[in-house]
């Protein structure tokens, strides 16, 4: 059984189809690309697995579990964190709170317990802390945990962006272009941060325009088109197929 199979899923605005019955899978401990030209749909299907849109058509399955519709914050609490093409990020909150922000779901005290102090508010904030602590020195992020985020360079903000999304500890991650704006350099760390956590048995769903990075780390690539599946398989097979070099180029397909 796939981690996420999302199965003929139709979206509409309108008379406009931003997806038509797209149909694909996503495998635990696999990085899988999402690409395509611009207005293919891509951020449009994470919307819907993530739990913003949902289809007229089709359905969203997660560990075998029909999720199709569910609102963001159920979807979030099966272990389905996301970024965004924005980043989305709170001012001037510290990148330590953004990553606490990120750990909400697996925090189970009660208001009353919070207010009154009670003893498992204290211990979930220790575990909270630590579990943190621990992530931002994994990403090399420890030396600006205290700074406001608004005051980091642009590189670092897409960072933080990602590490909230994996303080919620999910199974499956879905991000929307997280090398857009960075350098070559930056880019390739993202990518074998990637290709990491996928060893680990991470699932992730990747929208992506760097096509190196595409090809260097990710296991399955699904192209989309006008709001089609036109190709999926390993990157090699997907790079060299005529109608996604179509699609990209505008070539006449043989």
């Amino acid at each position: 059984m796939s981690l996420l199979e999302v199965e003929g899923v139709t979206v509409a605005f309108g008379g406009l189809r931003a997806l038509d019955g797209v149909s694909m899978k996503v495998e635990a401990g696999k990085v899988t690309a999402l690409i395509g030209p611009n207005g293919a749909g891509k951020t449009t299907l994470l919307n819907v697995v993530s739990g913003i849109l949902r289809p007229v058509r089709g359905q969203v399955r997660f560990r075998g579990r029909d999720i199709t519709g569910w609102p963001q914050h159920k979807v979030a609490s099966l272990g389905i964190a996301r970024t965004f093409q924005d980043l989305q990020l709170f001012g001037n909150m510290t990148v330590r709170e953004h990553l606490l922000v990120g750990r909400y779901r697996l925090t189970h005290t009660s208001l009353v317990e919070a207010l009154l102090r009670l003893p498992r508010h204290f211990r979930e904030e220790r575990e909270s802390r630590k579990a943190v602590d621990a992530l931002l020195a994994r990403l090399g992020l420890s030396d600006v945990a205290d700074w406001p985020v608004n005051a980091l360079p642009y590189g670092k903000q897409r960072l933080v962006g990602v590490a909230r999304a994996l303080a919620l500890e999910p199974a499956l991650l879905l991000l929307d272009e997280p090398t857009a704006g960075l350098s070559g350099t930056e880019a390739e760390e993202v990518g074998q941060l990637l290709g990491l956590l996928a060893r680990e048995g991470l699932g992730v769903l990747l929208v992506e325009h760097h096509v190196g990075l595409v090809m260097s780390y990710c296991d399955w690539v699904v192209v989309l088109d006008h709001g089609l599946v036109i190709a999926q398989g390993v990157p090699e097979k997907v790079q060299s197929d005529p109608h996604v070099i179509e699609a990209y180029l505008g070539e006449e397909a043989a």
